[in-house]
């Protein structure tokens, strides 16, 4: 019996390391089964609590009064499925009649509490069918992307999803984003994420950074442009809408509408010409908004040319390969005229910690109230964090793997043989200093002693 004791001692003690040190191992081992009974034997009982239920049928209530039986208790939804997963567990669940997907996010706090699990959300799959995901740890204390990522051009792996998966910065889904945060909240590392994953791919990449190009300079060897005061970036701006409209002209030609013309060969955009005239893709990254939009006059003709440039951009940019990726700490109407138009047009929304509520709501107030309230809640330690809504109202956190200023620039310094040439863009090309020379050191000598 002695022997027995000290073995469970020290099973324990192993499972409280694992779950403190590794807790994704300690799931696979354990959590994951413990909680797959858990569900099982509490299903009904939570549903029950939580308001997830439904009365009998009246069919069902009529056979019970004639038979003179027992009442049938509130249904449940239908468990369709239970699957263990790297992070958690997953559970198909079957509506009945009356129940809707939005009843299923809004008890997502309660089915935490519930069944013991770190994290609900819930998601339609299809009409009468939703997915509840429920995850079994903090993935996003210690972050660790999953080993299978499935990158394609445009479309990089740059944060952690709180369920466990990959959260991608898919161009050709998302053409424009604007991604907002604090000072110290994570912004600039998701910003040299995206850019360390974009430098191996065929793409220009393209920068305007007023702080003096502090944040994107050191990029300088893979960017195609670069400006670091409003007047250069006023010009690029225009530079760049220039290059959209030439790419215009060359779609145009390119369409070949006749009747015997089939559908799939009509080109609408840069994707559908041939290779050999497809222009290459621009990724636009702005670091501070509000320096391009600030102005101390009342009407700055500068700022005016920037904003029009933009909203072009950002309304005609996706067809001819254009994107914005615009970071801030704040992007609402107190930059002025023009700035709430050109929101309307970054379907991409990233808020990351924020100093007050108003900045949450500039980006989420049109899209979810839960998103806003979940943007407040980041803590301060918890430096890439973020949330992340979509049009369709839906919204998840996630957080950014933190990577180093050295790691950016070692990937853009491997990959800068395929820095593309833009003529148009040709004057605002970097201008990188040569190494230094080394200046021979004239060594004093001394006579020796006779």
């Amino acid at each position: 019996m002695g022997w027995i004791l000290i073995g469970l001692v020290l099973v324990v003690v192993l499972l409280l390391v694992l779950r403190w040190r590794r807790p994704a191992w300690y799931w696979l081992a354990f959590g994951a089964l413990a909680a797959m009974v858990r569900v099982r034997v509490r299903y009904a009982d939570v549903m029950d609590a939580c308001h997830l239920t439904v009365p009998a049928s009246r069919w069902r209530l009529r056979i019970a009064r004639w038979t003179k039986r027992e009442i049938p208790r509130q249904r449940t939804p239908r468990l369709m499925r239970i699957t263990p997963t790297r992070t958690g567990v997953r559970l198909r669940l079957g509506l009945r009649p009356g129940q809707d997907a939005f009843e299923f996010s809004a008890a997502a706090d309660r089915l935490r509490h519930s069944f013991g699990v770190h994290q609900v959300t819930s998601r339609e799959l299809k009409p009468g069918v939703v997915e509840v995901t429920m995850t079994g740890y903090d993935v996003l204390d210690q972050v660790r992307m999953p080993a299978r990522c499935k990158p394609g051009t445009l479309r990089v792996p740059v944060a952690l999803r709180e369920d466990g998966g990959a959260f991608y910065r898919d161009y050709k889904e998302t053409p424009h984003s604007i991604t907002v945060g604090a000072t110290q909240s994570g912004k600039s590392v998701f910003q040299r994420t995206v850019i360390k994953h974009l430098a191996p791919q065929p793409v220009a990449l393209v920068g305007i950074d007023c702080k003096n190009g502090v944040e994107l300079g050191a990029f300088a060897r893979r960017l195609s442009a670069l400006a670091d005061n409003p007047d250069d970036a006023a010009d690029l701006l225009d530079a760049l809408v220039e290059r959209m409209e030439g790419i215009y002209q060359v779609i145009r030609r390119e369409q070949r509408i006749s009747a015997d013309t089939p559908d799939a060969e009509i080109a609408a955009n840069i994707w559908d010409l041939p290779e050999h005239l497809r222009p290459v893709p621009v990724v636009v990254t702005i670091d501070e908004i509000a320096e391009l939009a600030l102005s101390a006059k009342r009407h700055d003709p500068r700022r005016d040319r920037i904003i029009t440039a933009l909203i072009r951009l950002a309304q005609l940019g996706r067809a001819a390969g254009i994107f914005l990726d615009i970071y801030g700490q704040r992007f609402g109407s107190d930059l002025g005229d023009g700035i709430t138009m050109l929101r309307a047009q970054l379907t991409g929304r990233v808020v990351h910690r924020v100093n007050d509520e108003g900045s949450a709501k500039m980006a989420f107030g049109d899209i979810s109230p839960h998103a806003v309230f979940a943007a407040t809640q980041i803590p301060n330690a918890r430096r890439g964090m973020a949330v992340v809504g979509y049009s369709t109202g839906e919204w998840v956190r996630i957080r950014t793997p933190h990577t180093r200023m050295r790691q950016a620039v070692a990937a853009c310094n491997r990959h800068a043989d395929l820095t593309p040439d833009l003529p148009e863009l040709a004057r605002f090309k970097p201008v990188l200093d040569p190494a230094p020379a080394l200046v021979p050191v004239a060594v004093e000598t001394r006579p020796e002693a006779a």
